[in-house]
């Protein structure tokens, strides 16, 4: 049986506008606590919901990695539209080589229309945004590994491009990924495989879907490690531990699940997603900036699973 390993999913997106001013002292208490415990930190990469309060992902990540060196740092996940693929490959190796290997990058394709049109980008149809990232993840992978690079794509090029210093070792690239030609997609460029939110029986399906998808590019899927990322509300009673999730998410919806209930409840709950390859969670904590969720996890939640 693998170790199994949490990250914690750092609140960055539609904040409680009144707790702003404690925001970055809640942020570090939560980050001091989980450090020793759980490998990794995780920022969302999203730029508006509405007119809620919301921070830009690769900005904070990289302060927060700075303050907190027991950790590794990642993007559950980096939209691949928001940064030119060049760009992102030098942001990437400098966060990388500055953190002293910390970084892991989280890869998707986007599909929050609102941000892009907000921002000024194009938002192209499902299957061309796929057709960018395979592109901007064959750009990375030639920024980290060739003396120069040089790439002519549909989407994307660059011509004769260097990335100095590279990164050594190479950080993990993880993708987001669901339907078919993402989850192709993954099984030919990923070290991690990530899916957010899904509950044990369509994350069933899914995993049928993507062992498929590896064998058609001949790839063995126990090299491509699986991590889940989502909610996750513990409390010492089922009943404090619903009113931490409230209305966002719940253990018992397949398409916004979470992990709901008393230590014992939550390991339960993980213990399937593990049998099918799991061994890394990254749990969005409810009740933020209260701790409860992470100090269970800490004491009575991971070992148990690592017994």
């Amino acid at each position: 049986m693998p170790q199994i390993q949490f990250g914690f999913t750092m609140p960055a997106d539609q904040l409680d506008k009144t707790q702003l001013a404690t925001y970055v002292a809640d942020l570090n208490r939560a980050l001091t606590l989980i450090s020793g415990h759980f490998d990794s930190a995780w920022f969302i990469d999203h730029l508006q919901a509405g007119d809620e309060d919301m921070l830009e992902g690769f900005t904070a990540l990289s302060y927060m990695a700075a303050l907190h060196p027991q950790l590794k740092f990642g993007h559950t996940v980096l939209c691949q539209s928001f940064r030119n693929p060049a760009l992102l490959a030098k942001m990437g190796a400098t966060l990388h080589f500055l953190s002293g290997g910390r970084f892991i990058l989280g890869l998707g394709a986007g599909w929050h229309e609102e941000e892009y049109r907000a921002y000024g980008y194009d938002f192209p149809p499902a299957g061309v945004r796929v057709e960018q990232l395979e592109e901007t993840l064959h750009i990375i992978k030639a920024m980290w590994t060739e003396p120069q690079a040089t790439f002519q794509g549909k989407h994307y090029h660059v011509h004769a491009a260097y990335c100095e210093p590279k990164p050594d070792p190479l950080p993990v690239i993880m993708v987001g990924a669901f339907k078919p030609k993402m989850l192709r997609l993954t099984a030919r460029y990923a070290d991690w495989w990530n899916v957010s939110s899904t509950g044990v029986q369509t994350y069933r399906r899914i995993v049928e879907t993507f062992e498929q998808a590896c064998a058609a590019v001949g790839r063995d899927p126990a090299t491509v490690r699986r991590s889940w990322g989502g909610g996750c509300a513990c409390a010492p009673t089922e009943a404090a531990a619903n009113r931490l999730a409230a209305v966002r998410f719940s253990a018992d919806n397949e398409d916004d699940f979470g992990f709901v209930g008393t230590p014992p409840q939550i390991v339960e709950q993980m213990r399937p997603f593990i049998e099918l390859g799991v061994d890394y969670f990254m749990v969005d904590c409810s009740g933020f900036p209260e701790l409860t969720t992470l100090e269970l996890l800490i004491t009575e939640v991971l070992p148990v699973l690592n017994d």
